[in-house]
């Protein structure tokens, strides 16, 4: 999986073989993606996520990739290809659920800009 930080997009892979993309919205200036090569290591299909200036009750379709950074559905915008979040690689829930369906835990995650 490729999140490309200039571009707002996330590419799915499957080896060599591009098979999908879609929009996202990653971390705004003062709370940036973390860029790099990571690993999905955690999946919940829903869960709450909370921070020092957010509490997002029943997120959907949750991977973490690297400490608390991580891919998921957002119904609470729908600013998709602007970065708005607090780190977090944000999708439209549709395509949220369908990365989730694709990705297993150990897939790559490559980060960068």
């Amino acid at each position: 999986m490729e999140v490309n930080l200039t571009t707002q997009r996330v590419i799915a892979w499957e080896g060599k073989r591009w098979v999908d993309a879609m929009i996202v919205s990653t971390g705004k200036k003062s709370t940036p993606t973390v860029t790099g090569v990571f690993n999905i290591y955690l999946k919940y299909r829903k869960s709450s996520m909370r921070g020092d200036d957010y509490n997002v009750p029943n997120m959907p379709h949750i991977m973490y990739f690297h400490r608390g950074y991580g891919l998921h559905g957002a119904y609470w915008h729908n600013r998709f290809g602007t970065p708005v979040s607090h780190g977090c690689v944000n999708l439209a829930l549709d395509k949220a659920k369908w990365l989730y369906n694709f990705a297993t835990v150990g897939t790559p995650v490559v980060v960068h800009y």
